[in-house]
């Protein structure tokens, strides 16, 4: 088992030195401040006052027909190193330097040259879990897996552990369906038969198919796409959801100093065409609810978008990476709410110790079982 060493410590943008011994301020989950990291000053400091106004939804077909105009970027202090083998895309202080992939633990990390400046995050959701609540969490979640090796049990691999604000886009749109089905309707009738001579009964179920419309207003609001490349798709699926309806607050390097940044490898262009799908699904699934009878088919849905807007926001995620054997695992942890989701390896003797156990159970109830 090889485990993949920690990260250097990152932030984006310019620095905010500690007014007692001029280190740099980084954003503390526990306290919720911005804490010296060498002598523990807690630094009072309030968001932007003309940030704090609000965050505002933008309209995704003007960002799409201008995609390529200014309002980007993180700042000059930084740059961007990309992982050659996860592919994830991390963004730096320009003093800052990583040897380490922060998402799968691989040394072959290279400078990132991007074609165009990337939109800018309006808004964020600040870390609240703290890491000592996150490794005992982890090691908790590792001791209660059944047929874990042991020596992961021990370890939990918590010394790989950072944490990492991830990028995802906020997707809202007010839609009008009307639809179009075969409602189906079940009903029964008894029916006689013959079987090995004896004539017997059974119900048989038909359906009495009419046809349905009609129609639905919905709103969807701050449906999240995942512009992460670095983080397991299906493993943030688990973690989810981000509450970034209530709780977002606008962007401040300050929250972010201290911490890893993933810049999006899914742009806005390809994020809208992610949601469209998703909304179209859950569209599709509302109106089937509203079919009457007992089944439905030949569903046909017309929709109508109006008000579509977005937000590019940050997100943070707790995250150790390790690799077992020849294969990579992650373990992500919700930074905002603690829920846990991850993968792990299996003990093989573990699981055949337990199967021959099994099975010389079984044996000996058999042989009991025969001897009256």
């Amino acid at each position: 088992m090889t485990e993949t060493a920690a990260i250097e410590p990152a932030a984006t943008l310019d620095k905010r030195a500690c007014p007692e011994c001029g280190g740099d301020l980084q954003w503390n989950a526990a306290k919720r401040a911005l804490v010296c990291p060498y002598c523990g000053t807690v630094a009072p400091w309030q968001p932007d006052a003309a940030a704090a106004g609000g965050i505002a939804e933008l309209d995704l077909a003007q960002a799409l027909a201008k995609a390529d105009d200014g309002g980007r970027g993180y700042g000059d202090a930084r740059r961007e190193v990309q992982c050659q083998s996860c592919r994830a895309i991390s963004v730096f202080e320009a003093d800052k330097v990583a040897d380490r992939c922060a998402f799968c633990g691989s040394p072959a990390i290279v400078p990132y040259a991007a074609l165009k400046e990337a939109i800018t995050p309006q808004s964020l959701l600040p870390f609240c879990i703290p890491e000592p609540q996150v490794r005992e969490s982890i090691r908790r979640w590792y001791g209660s897996r059944w047929f874990a090796p042991n020596r992961l049990k021990r370890a939990a691999l918590t010394d790989t552990l950072h944490g990492v604000y991830l990028p995802y886009w906020t997707f809202d749109a007010q839609v009008h369906a009307e639809w179009t089905a075969e409602s189906g309707t079940h009903y029964y009738t008894t029916e006689t038969y013959t079987q090995n001579g004896q004539t017997r009964t059974r119900q048989v179920q038909h359906t009495d198919w009419k046809p349905a419309s009609g129609e639905l207003d919905h709103f969807f609001d701050d449906d999240l796409v995942p512009g992460s490349e670095g983080a397991q798709r299906d493993l943030l699926e688990e973690i989810e959801p981000f509450p970034t309806t209530t709780d977002l607050k606008p962007y401040a390097p300050e929250f972010v100093r201290g911490w890893t940044v993933e810049r999006y490898q899914v742009d806005l262009r390809q994020a809208a065409q992610l949601n469209m799908a998703e909304m179209e699904s859950a569209l599709r699934e509302l109106c089937a609810q509203q079919v009457p009878g007992d089944t439905y088919r030949n569903l046909q849905v017309q929709s109508t978008y109006r008000g579509r807007t977005f937000k590019h926001v940050l997100v943070p995620v707790w995250l150790v990476s390790y690799t077992y054997g020849r294969r990579a695992f992650q373990v992500l942890v919700n930074g905002y709410t603690g829920t846990i989701a991850g993968r792990r390896p299996y003990s093989w003797i573990k699981i055949a110790l337990a199967v021959t156990a099994a099975l010389v159970v079984a044996l000996v109830y058999f042989w009991l079982n025969g001897q009256d």
